[in-house]
């Protein structure tokens, strides 16, 4: 199985609807269950994985602040969100009896671990799950560039952001019958089109350093095993 895979260190990005209920808010016991079950999948495959996880499901920065709460306050409790959810994959993860460590942008003493690149690089090498929580540390940053900045950081070679549909769309697929769903992009198709995928800065960030995209839709638990091994699932951005 391994001598098919096409990416052997991935960053899988997971926003915090992804954890919630049918309406994408809450914590949801079996879709931390499910993840997990498709990250021991790929685990086995002897892919060197990472994952960034968003907190929207608890609580998301740039709406609370829309509320008139500072908008600095308001991502720093965002970024404690993404570090329950983190905490909580890590217990599924350890559940299916694979290892991981959370690695947190942001200090929580004694729960979770500084992001030390030389630490996450041997953790991979090892084969171990790294979580990473607390997005950039910063605000005003979204996960995806916490996501972007972490792959780089890693050397990944590709960047797998799990979404609730089955990639990029026109429009929204959900509103417009008509969409168009792209199968392939690439940066500046998303920059020019603005079609919201990620944020300017994360999509910025992949076309300067060549990092390549896929977005898929997660809730068919075998699109991430064939995005690995190369199958067309979803949207590729890239060059």
């Amino acid at each position: 199985m391994q001598s098919d895979v096409k990416y052997k260190r991935v960053l899988l990005k997971i926003s915090g609807e992804g954890f919630g209920d049918t309406t994408g808010r809450g914590i949801e016991t079996g879709q931390f269950n499910a993840t997990a079950k498709t990250i021991q999948k790929i685990s086995a495959m002897g892919v060197e994985l990472a994952v960034v996880v968003g907190g929207g499901n608890i609580l998301r920065g740039a709406s609370f602040s829309s509320t008139g709460k500072s908008r600095v306050h308001a991502d720093q409790i965002g970024m404690v969100a993404t570090v329950v959810n983190a905490l909580i994959l890590q217990e599924t993860l350890e559940s299916f009896n694979v290892k991981s460590h959370v690695v947190s942008a942001v200090n929580v003493q004694n729960i979770t671990e500084p992001f030390i690149l030389k630490n996450c690089l041997q953790y991979l090498k090892e084969k171990s799950v790294i979580v990473f929580a607390g997005g950039t540390g910063n605000p005003y940053f979204t996960t995806d560039t916490a996501a972007v900045l972490r792959a780089i950081e890693i050397n990944a070679d590709v960047l797998l952001k799990a979404t609730k549909v089955d990639g990029v769309y026109s429009d929204d697929p959900k509103k417009n019958p008509l969409a168009q769903l792209f199968t392939k992009l690439t940066y500046l198709d998303v920059l020019n089109k603005r079609l919201g995928v990620m944020d300017m800065t994360a999509i910025s960030l992949s076309m300067e350093n060549k990092l390549p995209l896929i977005v898929f839709n997660m809730g068919k638990h075998e699109n991430m095993q064939k995005a690995i091994c190369g199958e067309p699932v979803g949207t590729y951005i890239g060059e």
